[in-house]
Parts: structure tokens; C-alpha cells; sequence
């Protein structure tokens, strides 16, 4: 769970205790470009997935599910020390986003473009993105029926019901927290979702001239992208009038996907670790 000023994350040990962890969310105070409208969110973007792998790494060795390191990362953590962890997660990371970037970006535009000119120059970036999203909620489905994936969703839903307990100014308790809904508008699915449809407005002013050209400036704009999505998640988050329930609508529902009904363990260790983020100011600044 990530506060304004502290983030902790919580997890339960293989003897039903839960050990929490905790640390400044801006070590150093924020930087200019965290304030900033639309640098902010690829900045925070990045951040995000820096924390995100950490913590699930610390987390599988924290609940025993520690793996023997290779051969190789053995070499590598004997010569460079930390050094050596710190590579590994960024090289993880790397790998990650060159797999998204294959599939929801150069997939859907090697598919539109082999179909060449039967389909119309001003609806192939629309095209495109519909087989963009229908990738993405199709791979979501799939993972979404995986026990071990499963079982994350139930503590992803934990998460919104604590913060929406948390909103609705009522006691962090589980009896309280298991009466309020698993969805929530300022989430990751619901950010990436809007990623997907702020795509097909900018790179509608790609060319398909060259798909090569087109694919690497795509990469280009990504920053943009995302930092444009963010702005409007953020706003979402942060008022209630019809244009943002228009908004959330598609990621809110995209989540029966990525949440799932908590049961009392989930919502123990959620309640865990965001009591450590609450800040005095009552600020309500959240991100699971």
C-alpha cells in the first residue's frame, strides 16, 4: 500500500502471523518532475513497477516461497553484491516491458497491417486499438482462472474495500471493511485500460507509411501516453460528477477480472498494511 508520505506492504507468514514493512514513499522529498502534469505519471509509472517487483519478491521470500538461485545468480551476487539484485530486478523489468510492448503494441499493428489495403487508412488505428484492448481483457480472463492468480485478485480486492472503508471515514475492522465494494477508480487496471484508449487518440497521428517507423514512434509517444492517462485517472480519483463516472465505468468493470471476493485473511493482511500509511494531515492519497 502506498500513502502520501509512508508505504508499507504487508504479508502473511506460513505460520498465519503477518510481518509488515515499511519505508518513506519519496525517500528524499519529491523531486520537481513529480509535481509536474503529465511528466509526473511516467515517472510514476516507472516507480510503480520498481516498487511492484521489489515487493513481490520480498513477499515470496517473506511467505517461504523462495526459490535456489541459479548458477548464474550466484556468480553475479558473489562478484557484485547487491549490485548483482539490483541488475536482476531491473533486467526483470526490461523483459516485462518488452513483452508488453510486443504484444499490445507491435502484435495488433503487424495484424492490421497484413491486411493491407482492404481496410481503410482512417479506421486502422481504430482497428488497432480495439484488438489492443481485446488482447488485454482476453489475457486478463486467462490469468484470471490460475489458483495462485486468483488468490492475488482476492488480496487486490482487499485493497479497495480497506481504502474505501478507509474514505468512508469507518474503523479499519474486517466486519466493516467486508461491506464495501472491490472496486475502486483509481486502480492499476483501471490505469491501464485508459493507457489503452489515450493510445489510439495519439498514435492516430502515426503514419502507416512504414510499420517499423510506426511501431518505434509509438514507443516514442508511450511516455506521453501514459502521462496524459494518469492526469486522467487522477482526476477520476478525485471527483464525482458524470464525465468522471463515464470514465471509471469501463476500468470499474474491467476489475471483475483483477478483484475478487476477500475472504477475513485477505482483509487482515490489507487493514495491516495500510494502517502504517495513514498520515496525520488526512490526506487520502492512495495506491494499492
Amino acid at each position: 500500500m502506498r500513502g502520501p508520505y509512508q508505504s508499507a506492504m504487508a504479508i502473511r507468514r506460513p505460520d498465519g502471523s503477518i510481518t509488515t514493512e515499511t519505508w518513506i514513499t519519496f525517500a528524499g522529498g519529491r523531486k520537481w518532475y513529480q509535481k509536474v502534469p503529465i511528466l509526473r505519471g511516467c515517472f510514476s509509472f516507472i516507480d510503480s513497477l520498481r516498487v511492484g517487483y521489489r515487493c513481490l519478491m520480498r513477499s515470496a521470500d517473506l511467505a517461504g516461497f523462495d526459490e535456489e538461485p541459479t548458477a548464474f545468480e550466484k556468480k553475479l551476487t558473489e562478484r557484485f553484491g547487491k549490485k548483482a539484485t539490483d541488475a536482476i530486478t531491473y533486467l526483470a523489468m526490461l523483459l516485462g516491458v518488452i513483452l508488453a510492448v510486443g504484444l499490445f503494441m507491435l502484435l495488433p499493428s503487424v495484424l492490421v497491417d497484413l491486411a493491407g489495403e482492404s481496410i481503410p487508412r482512417w479506421s486502422r488505428t481504430l482497428l488497432e486499438g480495439v484488438l489492443k484492448i481485446g488482447i488485454f481483457v482476453a489475457y486478463l480472463a486467462a490469468v484470471s482462472r490460475t489458483s495462485d492468480m486468483h488468490r492475488m485478485f482476492q488480496y487486490h480486492g482487499a485493497e479497495h474495500k480497506t481504502i474505501a472503508c478507509y474514505e468512508a471515514g469507518m474503523e479499519l475492522t474486517p466486519e466493516n471493511v467486508r461491506q464495501f465494494t472491490r472496486f475502486h477508480p483509481r486502480c492499476g487496471t483501471s490505469f491501464l485500460l485508459i493507457v489503452l484508449v489515450v493510445s489510439v487518440l495519439v498514435f492516430s497521428l502515426v503514419t502507416w507509411e512504414n510499420l517499423v517507423v510506426r511501431v518505434l514512434l509509438k514507443i516514442a509517444l508511450l511516455p506521453v501516453t501514459v502521462g496524459i492517462s494518469f492526469e486522467i485517472i487522477r482526476y477520476a480519483g478525485r471527483y464525482s460528477n458524470p464525465l468522471t463516472h463515464l470514465i471509471s465505468a469501463p476500468g470499474l468493470w474491467l476489475q471483475r477480472l483483477t478483484t475478487a471476493e476477500p475472504d477475513t485473511e485477505h482483509i487482515e493482511v490489507a487493514i495491516a498494511s495500510m494502517k502504517p500509511c495513514i498520515p496525520e494531515d488526512g490526506s487520502d492519497q492512495w495506491g494499492a
